[in-house]
């Protein structure tokens, strides 16, 4: 019963989006206030029933009711409870009903939280939203039903996909779902602003905040899925530029340009028509990722193996969605004409050269991404675009994307004088210089990219630190004006430097992880030692170990510094039997200062196993560089100024700037 019960719900929500995608669109054209007015309740009336539907499935699974389709083949009754919860979003039908859950979440926040925004714009934001659902909750209920039944009911379930049985896994897609659905808001507000033909700071005032949350959650989801690949799938990386890594790496570089563009629209009034593009292809690039891992047409551990037909399905909604708003992003942005003028060499144009860098960037991702697929569909080639050609591209763009961010903060808007920049920079500068040489003399010169990556961190992170002391008045003014102007500093302010340091970090954790990580595979037996960087593995063999759901074989390394015992690795080879797999699980000992990383494979008491053991330094920095990045953001986030919501008698701060 309570299947059906989450089916009808999905019903009647896909009912309330068909009204709150046309009524409220009507209305605001016609000018009719009732009409309007039905856009906010729609949407919260339609989270309400799509919160049911999901926790009905949910329910489901925690009940391993096998009498349900979906249920029956993605869980198990000895799966921990963890997973029965998360395996609800570890299917396809089960994570598009998240999908959805998130993009009605959005909805109805626009609807309670944007009391301040105009009536039409409003109502019209809140339509194209309703549009979107109207397609996903289509797509649900016409092709992938979550709530189908299996007759007879199975006395056992298949069970979930063992690499997706995980806490990485269990988290990774709600994060990265909020990333991807939250831009469908900054959609909504970029098409309503081509409906009313007009884009002003105002605007970019309140498609900030919205546009500013979905990029923290899709950076904490990425880096959730880059640290779940690090540890559990046992090859020793955290990125591989896999199509499905890529599909949600293009929206966050788009976002981020688009963050940065917003930036200008509030300030200087112009880049607006660049902007509303900006946000109507972020939107697209994450549903060409909702495209590529649903349709089968890339084989990957993160895809889910779904029925072409519904990749035909999602095609042809990417079609409508992405053709029809930039069909009408080409009659109607000719009248979004910029006031503002601005010098190449000023704050403006510092954030258009990152625009430049990030879309370009972001291209050569797509290209790389889709070139194979299309290869394929047109004679069936069959060629790999792998890392190579990622790192030799990417690099080179980011690289002055990266040294531009220290000097863009320091230049003034419309006009900027970049020889004082420079000067005010000197500290970083001496910083880069110190960490070359450091660099120089560490490797030799032999790797130019580690030399590049040492440099860039010190600019950046010591260049971030100069702004904010210039910001503070550090050591130029008393201590009591340096802490008051620390207590009144915006934190949007704030969150920016945050933000900046994260990335320097970020690019540290890369380059000397990369740089001066230390490998070794050989064949060991029990009692045997070998040197590893700075510490030695003893492996002291395999025994065989039983989980609640798997059997396993566990090996066993002693780790030595010095003739002693300081720590123990035990990394296993897991047999899981519903569904049957076996599963490399890498045994990790985490520092800041670097990883020590073993696995073990096949092999046997008499001819040995078959190890790899890594020292891979200051690895961490890149989820800690991540994590700080996304604090950044909601530091910034939580500025009053930012927030949609803000009283009336507040509005005349939007004069006020943010960073």
């Amino acid at each position: 019963m309570i299947p059906e019960l989450g089916h009808i719900a999905l019903i009647l929500a896909l009912c309330l989006a068909l009204v709150q995608g046309v009524l409220p669109l009507v209305g605001a054209a016609r000018g009719m206030p009732g009409w309007i007015a039905l856009g906010p309740q729609a949407a919260l009336g339609q989270a309400v029933l799509v919160a049911f539907a999901f926790g009905c499935l949910t329910y489901a699974y925690v009940t391993s009711d096998f009498s349900v389709l979906n249920v029956a083949e993605n869980s198990h009754t000895l799966k921990p409870m963890l997973y029965k919860f998360s395996g609800v979003w570890g299917n396809h039908e089960g994570s598009l009903l998240l999908w959805i859950l998130i993009l009605v979440i959005f909805g109805a926040a626009v609807a309670a939280f944007g009391g301040n925004l105009p009536a039409t714009l409003k109502a019209r934001v809140l339509g194209i939203q309703g549009l979107i659902g109207v397609g996903f909750l289509s797509f649900i209920l016409f092709t992938s039903n979550p709530f189908a039944r299996l007759l007879p009911t199975p006395l056992e379930g298949r069970g979930l996909n063992p690499l997706l049985q995980d806490p990485g896994l269990a988290f990774h897609p709600p994060f990265l779902y909020l990333g991807y659905v939250g831009f469908s808001v900054a959609f909504s507000f970029a098409v309503a602003a081509l409906i009313e033909g007009r884009v002003d700071p105002a605007w970019a005032r309140w498609v900030r905040p919205w546009t500013l949350a979905a990029w923290c959650f899709l950076t904490i989801g990425i880096a959730l899925g880059s640290w779940w690949a690090y540890y559990e799938l046992g090859w020793g990386g955290w990125w591989f530029w896999d199509p499905v890594e890529n599909a949600s790496f293009m929206p966050w570089l788009a976002g981020t340009a688009l963050l940065h563009s917003a930036v200008v629209v509030e300030k200087r009034d112009t880049l607006k028509s660049w902007t509303v593009l900006l946000a109507i292809l972020t939107f697209s690039l994450s549903l060409l990722g909702t495209f590529l891992v649903r349709s089968g047409v890339i084989n990957s551990v993160h895809a889910f193996a779904t029925d072409p037909t519904r990749g035909v399905f999602i095609l042809i909604f990417l079609v409508l969605v992405v053709g029809g708003s930039l069909v009408l992003y080409a009659f109607r942005a000719p009248v979004l004409q910029g006031v503002g003028v601005f010098a190449p060499l000023s704050r403006e144009g510092a954030l258009v050269l990152n625009n430049l860098l990030l879309a370009v960037a972001c291209a050569a991702v797509l290209l790389g991404t889709l070139y194979p697929i299309a290869l394929d569909a047109i004679n069936g080639a069959k060629v790999s675009v792998g890392p190579q050609y990622f790192n030799a591209v990417f690099i080179p763009l980011t690289a002055p994307l990266v040294a531009a961010v220290a000097i863009g903060p320091l230049l003034a808007w419309k006009r900027g004088d970049l020889s004082a920049a420079l000067r005010r920079l000197l500290p970083a500068a001496v910083a880069m210089l110190i960490a070359l040489s450091i660099g120089l003399w560490l490797i030799d010169g032999r790797s130019f990219m580690a030399l590049l990556g040492l440099g860039l961190t010190a600019w950046l992170g010591i260049g971030t630190l100069c702004e904010l002391s210039l910001r503070l008045k550090l050591f130029a003014a008393p201590v009591s004006e340096t802490l008051s102007r620390a207590r009144h500093l915006p934190r949007a302010a704030w969150g920016m430097t945050v933000a900046h340091l994260g990335v320097a970090l970020l690019v540290m954790g890369i380059t000397v992880s990369e740089t001066w990580q230390v490998e070794v595979q050989q064949v060991m037996k029990p009692g045997e030692t070998v040197q590893v960087g700075p510490v030695q593995y003893r492996f002291l063999g395999v025994a065989p170990y039983k989980g609640p759901n798997y059997t396993a074989q566990r090996g066993r390394f002693e780790i030595l510094e010095d003739g002693r015992v300081v720590h123990e690795l035990r990394p296993a080879q897991r047999r899981y039997q519903q569904p049957p797999m076996e599963t490399t699980e890498a045994a990790i000992r985490p520092s800041l200062l670097g990883d020590l990383y073993a696995v073990v494979g096949e092999g046997d008491a008499g001819r040995g196993w078959a190890v790899r053991l890594y020292w891979k330094p200051l690895v961490s920095w890149i989820w800690l560089g991540a994590l700080i990045m996304a604090l950044g953001g909601f530091l910034s986030l939580s500025d009053r100024r930012l927030r949609v919501g803000a009283p009336a008698r507040r509005r005349s701060e939007a004069a006020a700037p943010a960073e």
